[in-house]
């Protein structure tokens, strides 16, 4: 099914949608070709259909709901999140400001996917434009890679804390700080550049429907009409690099924790030191796991179905858990959050 572009109704109102830094940063050669997609002067498509999840209007209605619930508790929660650390002064600290960075990146992670998704559940008509779609991977792009690299500057700032006490508050200066989210944000940039770039630039001669609840690299590459091989090289470099450094960062940074943890002799010692880890594991465990579940797996086992479970688990669950992994096991955010609760039920 390939929706005409001779229709009047054919360029959705999204194409004229795309943010200006999105658009703007993407090479000329790539500019063009959405200008010249979304004004349907070509053979292929100017838009695509999202298909969602499939179903009956009673499965419909309950993934709705689900996605609501889940989307709303991200909201909330990161909110929560970033409001509490800027409030409270007790949490003006490097591991905070990175946690309120990260919660910021959860919250932009989230509202990429679910508001769309939430639309298609009720809306007869799934379409997304060519610059829609393409503005909704760099953005989901941009804020995978952000929260893979804020995770690794997390592991660096505990590993200061734990392996080098006394030079902590030197080290991790509020400059280095600012410093290390800035470069993990531009780097992020980069490669949601180059992987919108390389996908956006493929062919796509029909058809025009994307097996799946947002714009994605595999869907999406199953329906160009161009080589992939260049593409493919190009996504699984820039992948390759982003997730292998940060994961080298990650474990080179717990592997001297746990080494200067088991130095330390008192159980109480050891257990108050690796306490400070553990809400950091857990995220980095989550995130990982469902990653490398999704696209580490043999091509041959894909299932279209079971692909899209999973990145609802990594794009909308994750966002989601964090703070509340954070809070529930954080005692400092749990003393914050009841004393800003007190002072708001029983004001002075």
């Amino acid at each position: 099914m390939v929706v005409s572009t001779s229709q009047p109704h054919a360029v959705h109102l999204e194409s004229y949608a795309l943010p200006w830094l999105c658009f703007f940063l993407l090479p000329q050669q790539h500019r063009s070709h959405l200008e010249y997609m979304a004004h349907g002067n070509h053979t292929g498509v100017s838009m695509f259909i999202l298909l969602g999840f499939k179903g009956s209007r009673s499965l419909q209605a309950v993934l709705f709901g689900m996605f609501l619930l889940i989307y709303s508790m991200s909201l909330a929660g990161n909110l929560s999140m970033i409001s509490l650390i800027r409030i409270e002064t007790r949490l003006h600290t490097p591991m905070y400001f990175f946690l309120s960075n990260l919660s910021l990146v959860d919250l932009t992670y989230s509202s990429i996917i679910a508001p769309k998704a939430l639309v298609n559940f009720l809306a007869e008509s799934k379409v997304i434009s060519f610059a829609g779609c393409a503005t909704q991977f760099f953005f989901h792009s941009f804020s995978v890679n952000s929260e893979g690299l804020l995770l690794a500057v997390m592991a660096y700032d505990r590993f200061i804390a734990i392996c080098k006490p006394l030079m902590y508050t030197l080290i991790m200066s509020r400059k280095v700080c600012v410093q290390l989210v800035v470069a993990s944000y531009i780097y992020a940039s980069i490669n949601a550049i180059v992987h919108t770039g390389s996908l956006f630039s493929l062919s796509f001669c029909g058809p025009n429907i994307i097996d799946h609840f947002f714009c994605d690299i595999p869907p999406l590459q199953k329906l160009s009409c161009s080589d992939t091989r260049v593409g493919d090289t190009v996504h699984f470099l820039f992948a390759a690099v982003a997730a292998l450094s940060t994961i080298l960062v990650i474990l080179i940074s717990y592997v001297s924790i746990m080494v200067a943890i088991l130095r330390i002799r008192s159980n109480e010692g050891r257990r108050k030191a690796f306490s400070t880890c553990t809400s950091h594991l857990m995220a980095v465990s989550i995130l990982y796991g469902a990653l490398f579940f999704m696209y580490l797996r043999p091509t041959s086992s894909n299932s279209s179905e079971y692909d899209k479970v999973v990145s609802m688990f990594y794009t909308l669950v994750i966002p989601m858990l964090n703070p509340l992994i954070y809070s529930l096991r954080n005692k400092e955010v749990k003393d914050a959050l009841r004393k800003t609760i007190y002072q708001k039920i029983i004001p002075r």
